[in-house]
């Protein structure tokens, strides 16, 4: 996605980018309303609910065809690896697991290997099972060279009790897979969330996390669908000064039918924020929400923008990036997937119950 950018965010960084955006006409449409359930969760244990976003994702017949996190197993039986750390003074690996089926990350081992040397998270491993790995994003038309990969103790924090690493993106960072399998393509149906901070971000594009194109490239309308996080405003916004969530369809980042504001569309200005996109044909929603308590609010849900009907979705998954590698947006990664199909309000609103219940900064 590319576009003139604007500054804003807890801690604005990044330059411009030099690519214009389309233009759009029309007022924007949205629908307000809470829904799900939440509440607070206590410390301890070496694994979440036993039950992860993508158990209840399947039972409401939308299953993850990607999973990434370096916090938490997704899966309530998931007992493999997270991410993968690089140590930079002798570029040697160590994958980071979690404690047990369904648990948190096991920092520590990410601790001993990285005692007194930088290292960088190299891989963010997918759960589902499809080997949609998250690497470093190479040169794409925007940024003609790979981005950076984040720094594996820059977003050091606490759930439920147990210290573990999110993914810090500062502008010029990037992951991304090309190549994937069960991804959507075309204009077929699917849902992505990601869990970011509403304290971290900025006016540029384009914080993403989801489906894009697979040559790096702006392929034109529609060739992409990604949930964005931030206050860029040269095409669509939300109500007052952000950060709001938003989907980038490519030639725009939308919060509603057309670049208008949306005051549905309300700023997310908590520490941990789940922000989702729901994908259907002809038709999306945006819903999100505080991570840590209460219910996920639908910021919008009705027609795609005109030109984006039908879709014309690759299937690359992209995270702090455009699908173009515009790199000048900044935010902070904890967990998001991608599924096949597009998620009932209750299937949403359970998966927001479940993000809560992990405790995020507790």
């Amino acid at each position: 996605m590319g576009g003139t950018v604007s500054t804003g965010g807890a801690k604005p960084t990044g330059g411009a980018i030099a690519t214009g955006g389309q233009t759009g006409s029309g007022g924007a449409s949205g629908s307000g309303g809470t829904s799900g359930t939440g509440g607070k969760t206590g410390s301890g244990g070496t694994t979440t609910s036993g039950t992860g976003p993508c158990d209840i994702f399947a039972t409401g017949n939308t299953p993850c065809v990607a999973a990434h996190s370096t916090v938490r197993a997704l899966l309530g039986a998931y007992n493999g690896n997270l991410y993968q750390v690089t140590r930079a003074s002798d570029n040697t690996t160590k994958d980071i697991g979690v404690l047990g089926p369904g648990g948190f990350a096991n920092s520590a081992t990410q601790d001993s290997f990285c005692t007194g040397a930088t290292c960088t998270i190299s891989i963010i491993y997918d759960q589902s099972g499809n080997n949609n790995h998250l690497k470093q994003a190479p040169a794409g038309q925007r940024k003609e060279t790979p981005d950076n990969l984040a720094e594996a103790t820059a977003l050091k924090f606490t759930i439920s009790g147990h210290t573990v690493y999110g993914v810090h993106l500062p502008p010029g960072y990037g992951y991304r897979v090309d190549q994937t399998k069960g991804v959507a393509t075309g204009d077929d149906p699917e849902t992505e969330y990601m869990v970011t901070s509403g304290t971290f971000y900025n006016g540029s594009c384009c914080f993403d996390y989801g489906n894009a194109e697979t040559n790096n490239t702006d392929d034109g309308k529609a060739t992409m669908e990604a949930v964005y996080f931030g206050n860029w405003t040269s095409q669509g916004k939300g109500a007052g000064n952000g950060p709001w969530v938003m989907a980038d369809m490519e030639n725009g980042v939308y919060a509603g039918p057309s670049f208008a504001a949306n005051p549905a569309d309300t700023p997310q200005t908590s520490a941990y924020v789940t922000a989702m996109v729901i994908g259907r044909s002809g038709t999306f929603a945006l819903k999100g929400g505080n991570a840590q308590t209460g219910n996920l609010t639908t910021f919008y849900d009705g027609a795609r923008p005109a030109g984006y009907n039908p879709m014309k979705k690759q299937g690359a998954i992209i995270l702090g990036i455009g699908g173009d590698n515009t790199a000048t947006a900044q935010g902070n990664f904890y967990e998001g997937v991608l599924t096949s199909g597009a998620a009932s309000d209750a299937t949403a609103s359970a998966v927001q119950a479940n993000i809560v219940a992990a405790g995020y900064g507790n």
